[in-house]
């Protein structure tokens, strides 16, 4: 199993987190490869890297392409079986790595699988990227077990199981190298944010299945890149998400959906207008005029992209915050 997987930790500007993180990572990932794919970083990642772990392979992307691109750069120069795209501000634990891989050789359908993701910061929960494996409601709106919009589970050993799920993290993602460039690898121009959830639902627009090992643990310190009142994170998410609904579902489906997207992206704009975080406000408004132009490089799903089965629904939104459901297990 060694020579069949390769750990691909994307660098940007992450001196401090390698640093803290990479002597973790070799130690626990042992005997399988770690590789290192720096995103043009501007501060000294490269000579620290070259200087302290010589032994670690470095694949220097020319320029900053982003998560997506930046992926999809140093993959196609890497052989293994199996990837693992880990971030450099996640901890891992001991035996991380061999559960999640014998889950996949045991269903060719597998494509993609995450772990458990805990927080770095507050070790008993779980962590807002990934959580206990992802999910999407009819809307468009990402959730996870363990975590809906900001509340977090404590974990209790409720997702220890190894269960499907709709998406899995970018945060730990194990992917099937063959899959991954069948697929089409991630798609460049999201740059950053959703574009697992994208590669996810078009696995399974296939026929794929995407899985959640809860035998494996590691823990995030998230928001390593962008915080997560970021301007650019708002806009980010909002315009990735209109491509998300409108690369994966069919015509009609987008069409329904639309209108009432829209309705609740002003209601967002609104909030934060009144939170005085007017830049947050104008990043929305913003998402929505590019997306209308990046639209023109893509079609509609040909098939529906709602029938399956693990897709909420019912209004994440409307359960949260009408309801009160605040965990996974009171969702129906």
């Amino acid at each position: 199993m060694a020579d069949s997987v390769a750990v691909v930790i994307l660098n940007y500007n992450g001196r401090n987190f390698l640093e803290k993180f990479l002597p973790n990572i070799i130690q626990n990932s042992n005997p399988h490869e770690v590789l290192i794919a720096d995103n043009a970083s501007t501060d000294d990642s490269i000579e620290y890297l070259k200087t302290n772990f010589p032994e670690v392979k470095l694949i220097e992307i020319p320029e900053n392409l982003g998560y997506a691109g930046g992926y999809n750069y140093a993959l196609k120069q890497i052989q293994n079986e199996f990837y693992i795209l880990l971030n450099s501000d996640v901890e891992t634990t001991p035996n991380w790595i061999d559960p999640v891989i014998s889950l996949m050789q045991q269903n060719d359908k597998i494509v993609a699988c995450q772990p458990k993701i805990k927080s770095y910061h507050n070790k008993e929960y779980f962590e807002y990227a990934g959580a206990g494996g992802g999910f999407i409601d009819h809307l468009g709106y990402p959730f996870c077990r363990g975590r809906i919009f900001s509340h977090l589970e404590k974990d209790e050993g409720q997702y220890n199981d190894n269960v499907p799920v709709f998406w899995a993290t970018g945060a730990c993602l194990f992917v099937k190298s063959k899959a991954f460039h069948e697929l089409g690898g991630l798609d460049d121009r999201f740059f950053a944010h959703m574009e697992e959830i994208d590669f996810c639902w078009r696995a399974k627009n296939k026929g794929f299945e995407i899985y959640y090992c809860g035998e494996s643990t590691v823990f995030h310190v998230g928001g390593g890149t962008l915080q997560a009142e970021s301007p650019f994170k708002t806009y980010l998410n909002f315009r990735n998400n209109w491509l998300l609904l409108y690369k994966n579902l069919n015509k009609e489906e987008f069409k329904f959906i639309r209108k009432r997207r829209k309705r609740l992206d002003i209601l967002a704009a609104i909030q934060f207008v009144a939170k005085g975080k007017k830049s947050n406000a104008n990043a929305i408004l913003k998402a929505h005029r590019d997306f209308k132009e990046m639209k023109k490089h893509y079609t509609h799903s040909p098939k529906s992209g709602l029938k399956h089965a693990d897709i909420f629904k019912e209004s994440i939104i409307k359960s949260f915050f009408v309801k009160g459901k605040k965990v996974f297990s009171e969702l129906n």
